[in-house]
């Protein structure tokens, strides 16, 4: 054989090797990512011969499906349409599933090992058992209200988000992001109008498909004071405690002066820590944090839920949505100690530091809770296609301890002074003991600034009903004030589904 017939034979050799090297590879390693590939048309058939599970909220129900005269058997449909949008994310045929949806996918679709009686039942039935129901926590009358009031908000905003959770449990109450979107578009069998449909609500520039409650992060103004009032309580001062005031402060080394919102916002040289927290002053907590120091202030806000990369919100402790951790930022100066324009300018929620609207909830809650901060969820429970069978209930978990009981009881009085006496004045509720925090967040440029308010309701026990964040993004004038009452009618409306008023 002559040398060019040698290497012909030596390539084709080699080609079948690899040819067989690849289909052992297909066959032995990625069988099963082909089988179950959202793109494999015989699954997709498949999926949609079984009816998919029931989403529900305290007998609200949120998805169903419908059967139709298709290849695919049924429709998944959203009857709330935008108003749980963010929660329940969808379930589309060629685009990649979200929220509750696929989070809790396997449940829903029938194909969870818990429902393997079902699967085997139907061997020998011939029958095709739909997919088991998921129950989530939230209160349907707190959600809608939460949906309307932010759509229907008196400054024009367009883009915000609302959470409610109930501080004894972490139960989520209410979750709300906008601008939302219709969930119904995405999951049309036809894939072609599907898709148009995504893509535009992708160019979207106020991005309607962002979780701005869980996954998005802003800088929190002066919702950021609680957190600097309990490091203070925790570093022997008392509501009662004189801290530096004034009309304006210039830190040490330099950087912008920082200014109350107004000249009539605490322009004595000292106001106790109650009064700043109260009037928002500051100048007060700028200085506060500067003496108190960059460490100080990161651990109090860690033991509140900064930087935690870990958090999801789905069933307790088995995965769900990611939550962005929220960030204190950098403090430092590049030799790295404290570099006192940015401790100051942190310490008012501004400089580097961000927050989810979850977190700023979650800060409430705890304080609330006697300084107990619960794990957040969402998913109640899980049922069998049967809706006797329960095989999952959420039991709640603490996640931290922020605070002790004292210090927590404290704050709830100085937050409460902020409703009555203070900035937060439109989330009062009669016959309820309601504390809070405004924040106004300078978000750069020219463009308005954000507005904030975080806050909780006590019955005439004491016994927390509810807390609450309201964020309104680049909200302008009148921002924080509109946050408050927000908050009001969505804390009003847990009471009423609790048979309260």
């Amino acid at each position: 054989m002559n040398a060019p017939l040698r290497r012909v034979g030596v390539v084709v050799m080699v080609l079948f090797g690899l040819l067989f090297v690849n289909l052992n590879y297909v066959q032995a390693l990625k069988a099963d990512e082909y089988r179950n590939s959202d793109y494999n048309g015989r699954v997709q058939v498949a999926e949609y011969q079984r009816k998919r599970g029931i989403i529900e909220a305290a007998g609200t129900p949120l998805a169903t499906s419908r059967e139709t005269d298709g290849t695919l058997k049924f429709l998944r449909t959203y009857p709330k349409g935008e108003t749980y949008a963010h929660v329940l994310g969808y379930k589309p045929v060629n685009l990649g599933d979200t929220g509750i949806e696929d989070s809790e996918n396997e449940f829903l679709s029938g194909t969870s090992d818990q429902l393997f009686a079902d699967r085997l039942r139907d061997l020998f039935t011939g029958k095709q058992t739909a997919g088991g129901d998921v129950l989530l926590t939230l209160s349907p009358r707190a959600q809608e209200a939460a949906f309307k009031q932010m759509a229907d908000n008196r400054v024009g905003a367009t883009k915000g988000a609302a959470v409610a959770i109930d501080p004894r449990t972490g139960a989520l109450q209410a979750l709300v992001s906008m601008p939302s979107f219709d969930p119904n578009q995405l999951v049309d069998h036809n894939v072609q109008k599907a898709q148009a449909a995504y893509d535009k609500l992708l160019a979207d520039e106020d991005g309607p498909l962002k979780n701005r409650a869980l996954s998005e992060v802003f800088p929190p103004g002066s919702t950021m004071k609680v957190i600097m009032a309990a490091a203070a309580l925790e570093n022997g001062y008392t509501p009662d405690t004189d801290i530096p005031a004034g009309s304006s402060y210039q830190p040490p080394t330099g950087g912008v002066p920082i200014k109350n919102a107004v000249p009539s916002i605490c322009p004595e040289a000292e106001v106790t820590l109650n009064q700043a927290l109260t009037e928002s002053c500051n100048t007060g907590f700028a200085k506060l944090g500067v003496k108190l120091g960059s460490q100080v202030i990161k651990d109090e806000a860690r033991k509140f839920g900064f930087e935690d990369e870990e958090l999801a919100v789905g069933r307790l402790n088995e995965g769900g949505q990611s939550v962005a951790p929220s960030r204190t930022g950098d403090m430092q100066a590049p030799g790295g100690q404290d570099d006192p324009p940015s401790v100051a300018q942190s310490s008012i929620g501004q400089n580097n530091v961000r927050m989810t609207p979850l977190e700023g909830a979650m800060i409430a809650a705890a304080v609330a809770n006697n300084g107990q901060q619960m794990r957040p969820y969402l998913v109640d429970q899980l049922l069998g296609p049967d809706r006797t069978t329960k095989y999952y209930k959420a039991a709640p978990k603490q996640l931290r301890q922020p605070v002790g009981a004292d210090v927590a009881r404290t704050l709830q009085n100085m937050m409460v002074s902020v409703v009555q006496n203070g900035t937060g004045t439109n989330a009062r509720i009669s016959g309820y003991r309601v504390g809070g925090k405004t924040g106004t967040a300078e978000n750069g440029g020219n463009t308005p600034d954000h507005g904030w308010f975080i806050g909780f309701a006590l019955n005439d026990k004491g016994e927390p009903i509810s807390a609450v964040c309201v964020f309104l993004e680049a909200a302008g004038p009148g921002g924080s004030g509109e946050a408050a009452r927000i908050s009001g009618e969505i804390m009003r409306a847990v009471i009423a589904d609790r048979g309260g008023r």
